[in-house]
């Protein structure tokens, strides 16, 4: 369960902070600079986070329109630091399709 309100599918109000809460950060890799040729971006977002959550979030903190939101969520990898084993933490990506017209630039802040 969503630990932000529970508001009714037709409309998703999200406070400033919990546009912040959701939308973590930008992933800049070159896969999602190649993504942004498609006219997509690519997010860190909470692990409890819906995709009409992420969709409200981001309309909100960036004045876009927003098509379609698809969310992956990756499990950590068990890594070794000092010859002692350890564990990533898992998160959640979304792929967020802007609409024609809608423009995120990434490397400038907010």
């Amino acid at each position: 369960m969503s630990r932000f309100r529970v508001i009714p599918p037709a409309e998703t109000r999200l406070t400033r902070q919990e546009m912040y809460d959701i939308v973590r950060s930008p992933v800049i890799t070159e896969k999602a600079t190649t993504a942004s040729e498609h006219n997509q971006v690519i997010f860190r977002v909470a692990l409890d986070a819906t995709k009409r959550e992420v969709k409200a979030a981001v309309e909100g903190l960036f004045d876009v329109k927003v098509d379609a939101v698809n969310t992956i969520r990756v499990e950590g990898k068990t890594k070794r630091f000092r010859g002692q084993p350890g564990r990533r933490s898992d998160y959640k990506k979304a792929i967020v399709t802007l609409a024609e017209g809608s423009r995120i630039d990434v490397t400038t802040g907010i």
